[in-house]
């Protein structure tokens, strides 16, 4: 065994260093010119001058899990609120399925946690982790939470449409189909959108603050981010029929070749199988190429217990394909404007943390409103919102930083630096303790600090040098356990330095963190 001084010494120094590395190299961002999604007006035309004596506070556009939950959130605080979306009929998706546990949590601050009712959904306590015939089981640290607190799987255009019958029970808030086409631009400011009403009518829908959360499609972001959208890999979508998971209620995930295979409860009788497969092209289901990945390569790695499922599962031909994107998120900051959900920032589903992040970006948002009464005050409004971007980051960037890291690290890999990393990381999870608990609380988002996540990395890395250089170290040995070190660097540090070192680590430092209620 490595002695515990040692250990804590060498984590000590290594760490040093990753903080004089991220630190020199900082967060360099630019702020740019409004894309072409902005219609400017003029306010001598009367357009936007109407803005001022409309009785809408907020426009939103989207209707999904953020903009849904955020329409009845702001409902409830008496904001006027115009809800625009492209399509009110129940979504059908593969993914937005797991609410981590503290995803639930912001639910019930928001007062929005009945939503996860009446819809089938099931009670998820952890992850199940499989390895060559090996598994782990890692449970969610709950035993200082309610009993009710525990994550929750279902089928995502059911609870969507849960959140949109809610927000729509509030007499002050308005759902209506649409599309936005485009946002109201006025000296800089963003004053409404332009949107299509179902039969086809132009309409302009003023407001002094238009939050834009249209999904990872949205057509609206370059006016308002830098969008850095890329692809790592695609989701292959089935569902198992009545079949018992290994380990029951809980998401399971397998290390598989060439990369992850998820399974989760969506219902009673209902299993979700996400097969990642690494690129952005996958086999063609039109003519048969995916169904035999799927037999050939996949099904001989998956649990047994499930693989008569899985077959029938591919043999009825339900079979669907989804891009996996990842975004962080890189604002211009447009007085009257905010984007919000997948519109702003996407991360690797892998993890499940998409709708815990929009979740805690509303309860941020909702309390940083608070204090003004009047968002018609363009000055206050537009200085409260300054804080917006940083208030968030502390929690959404531990959530993108460890979904990017820990694809990249549970992907199967020829590099045998790699290969080690992969089973450190199986072995460390597997030693219980803090080992799994501090994982999975970050996973969970019960726990979302950076520091604490940037600390259970590297302790995985140097779990795995020890395991390379016990019981005697060789010069193999040890050019393997320097590759271990720097791969892992360079899995990490690229994916904080995205998401901003000051703002992740010192949100504290930056201008516009906290603002005072106003002065009556």
């Amino acid at each position: 065994m490595i002695d515990h001084y040692i250990l804590g010494f060498f984590l000590a120094s290594l760490l040093g260093f990753v903080f004089l590395y991220i630190l020199r190299d900082g967060n360099k961002k630019k702020k740019k010119a409004h894309g072409s999604s902005t219609v400017k007006t003029s306010s001598t035309n009367g357009e936007c001058a109407a803005d001022n004596a409309s009785a809408t506070d907020v426009i939103i556009v989207g209707a999904g899990v953020a903009g849904a939950a955020l329409a009845h959130t702001l409902g409830r605080e008496g904001r006027q609120v115009h809800v625009i979306e492209r399509d009110l009929t129940e979504p059908d998706r593969i993914v937005g399925e797991l609410l981590q546990p503290g995803g639930y949590l912001k639910l019930i601050e928001l007062g929005l946690e009945d939503c996860v009712e009446e819809i089938d959904a099931q009670r998820v306590l952890g992850y199940a982790l499989f390895k060559d015939g090996k598994n782990t089981r890692l449970s969610y640290p709950l035993e200082k939470f309610h009993s009710d607190v525990a994550g929750r799987s279902f089928h995502n255009g059911r609870f969507i449409q849960r959140m949109r019958e809610k927000a729509a029970t509030l007499p002050n808030v308005r759902l209506e189909q649409g599309t936005v086409t485009s946002l109201l631009e006025d000296n800089g400011a963003i004053k409404g959108v332009q949107y299509k009403t179902k039969t086809g009518e132009e309409i302009k829908a003023f407001a002094p603050l238009t939050v834009v959360c249209d999904g990872c499609f949205s057509n609206l972001r370059r006016s308002l981010c830098k969008p850095k959208v890329e692809v790592p890999s695609c989701f292959v979508g089935l569902v198992l029929e009545n079949c018992q998971l290994p380990f029951a209620n809980h998401g399971h995930v397998i290390l598989a070749d060439p990369s992850p295979i998820l399974f989760y409860p969506i219902s009673s009788t209902e299993v979700r199988c996400l097969v990642d497969v690494p690129g952005q092209k996958v086999p063609s289901i039109a003519n048969g190429e995916m169904a035999k990945y799927l037999k050939t390569i996949v099904a001989p790695q998956i649990p047994p217990e499930l693989h008569d499922a899985f077959i029938s599962a591919i043999d009825n031909g339900n079979i669907r394909t989804m891009p996996n994107r990842s975004m962080p998120a890189d604002p211009y900051p447009t007085p009257g404007a905010l984007l919000m959900g997948d519109a702003f920032n996407m991360r690797h589903p892998l993890t499940g943390g998409g709708m815990t992040v929009a979740l805690s970006d509303i309860v941020v948002l909702r309390d940083l409103l608070k204090p003004l009464r009047n968002l018609h005050d363009a000055a206050s409004l537009c200085k409260y919102l300054e804080s917006f971007y940083t208030l968030r980051k502390p929690v959404a960037s531990t959530i993108n930083t460890l979904a990017g890291a820990l694809y990249m690290v549970f992907s199967a890999s020829p590099d045998q630096a790699r290969k080690e990393m992969r089973q450190a990381c199986f072995d460390y999870l597997s030693l219980g303790g803090v080992c799994s608990t501090g994982p999975v609380a970050l996973l969970s988002g019960l726990n979302p600090r950076p520091l604490s996540l940037v600390l259970h990395f590297f302790a995985v890395a140097i779990y795995g040098v020890g395991r390379l250089l016990f019981p005697f170290p060789s010069p193999k040995r040890l050019w393997i356990g320097a590759k271990l070190i720097s791969g892992a660097s360079g899995i990490i540090f690229p994916i904080i330095k995205a998401e901003g070192v000051r703002q992740m680590f010192f949100p504290a430092t930056v201008p516009a963190y906290y603002r005072a209620p106003p002065i009556e």
